[in-house]
């Protein structure tokens, strides 16, 4: 009996802990297709989270004429893909390097990388920004191409400087540390090098690492705000995050809000799900071996 309660009472805190997370997002969704006036009317009753009253889809219709929404998602799409793409490989193989290989220095090398890990992003910011207007740039000028500097108001300031990641470096180097090193001394003895090491034994055993990294680094570049804002001035370069200032300019349409949050939100869910398992055995996994 005294279990059955346990058991009872560890199920309803999970549900009342999963009602507190879903509800704020059920009441995005279930808002975006309601006026204005029926958000802030329903907004003292369970209707609030209920798809009732007038519903229809002119919120987001008039979030497309009021802000450039497809443009705005487009770009995030594309820089959110290439840093992640470019981050698992830059970072698996710097913890390849690190975790697998034998050379002098390699542990005060990752115990540097780790210590970058207290350093806050806003620190660094603005000596980041001088830095990056700093860099030789190709242009296309009509016909030719020519050196530019500074790399402001492109897509490449909003991507690489983000593709080498700390977290990432140490999360990897803790699951390769996990993969028996037997393995690189049979391939070794066949003839095969480090980078075939790489590619054909280490990274196809490391698919729940993979998710993982791919889910934290598209996670903050999703969400970046404030570099996009001090980089980029063109407005057909600005990601999503950005376009959320549009709608506190002149009249605010809380539904239209609720419209844009909702579709910027919807990626993110659909990418924890799809890589929810793979997450959960990596981090597991990963803590068991650490």
């Amino acid at each position: 009996m005294t279990s059955l309660l346990k058991r009872l009472s560890g199920h309803a805190g999970r549900v009342v802990l999963a009602l507190v997370f879903a509800l704020p997002l059920l009441f995005m969704l279930v808002s975006s297709f309601k006026p204005d006036d029926q958000i802030f009317g329903d907004l003292g009753s369970l209707r609030a989270f209920l798809p009732v009253g007038t519903l229809s889809l002119d919120n987001y219709t008039d979030m497309f004429e009021r802000v450039p929404a497809a443009r705005f998602l487009l770009n995030s799409v594309l820089i959110s893909s290439v840093t992640v793409v470019l981050g698992i490989i830059v970072n698996s193989l710097a913890a390849f390097a690190l975790s697998r290989m034998r050379w002098p220095g390699r542990k005060l090398v990752l115990t540097v990388i780790i210590a970058t890990l207290i350093v806050p992003f806003e620190t660094f910011a603005l000596p980041l920004v001088w830095w990056v207007n700093q860099l030789p740039l190709l242009r296309v000028n009509g016909f030719h191409l020519e050196w530019t500097t500074g790399w402001m108001d492109t897509y490449q300031v909003q991507v690489l400087p983000f593709v080498a990641n700390a977290f990432s470096i140490f999360f990897f180097h803790q699951f390769f540390q996990s993969i028996p090193k037997e393995l690189d001394e049979a391939a070794i003895m066949d003839g095969a090098g480090w980078f075939t090491i790489y590619r054909r034994i280490v990274m196809p055993l490391s698919g729940p690492a993979v998710a993982t990294v791919a889910i934290l680094t598209f996670l903050p570049a999703w969400n970046s705000y404030l570099w996009p804002l001090m980089v980029v001035q063109s407005e057909e370069l600005r990601p999503v995050m950005v376009g959320i200032s549009y709608f506190f300019q002149l009249n605010v349409g809380w539904g239209q809000i609720m419209a844009y949050s909702s579709m910027i939100t919807v990626p993110i869910l659909a990418l924890f799900v799809a890589f929810q398992r793979s997450f959960v055995n990596s981090i597991a996994s990963t803590g068991v071996k650490g």
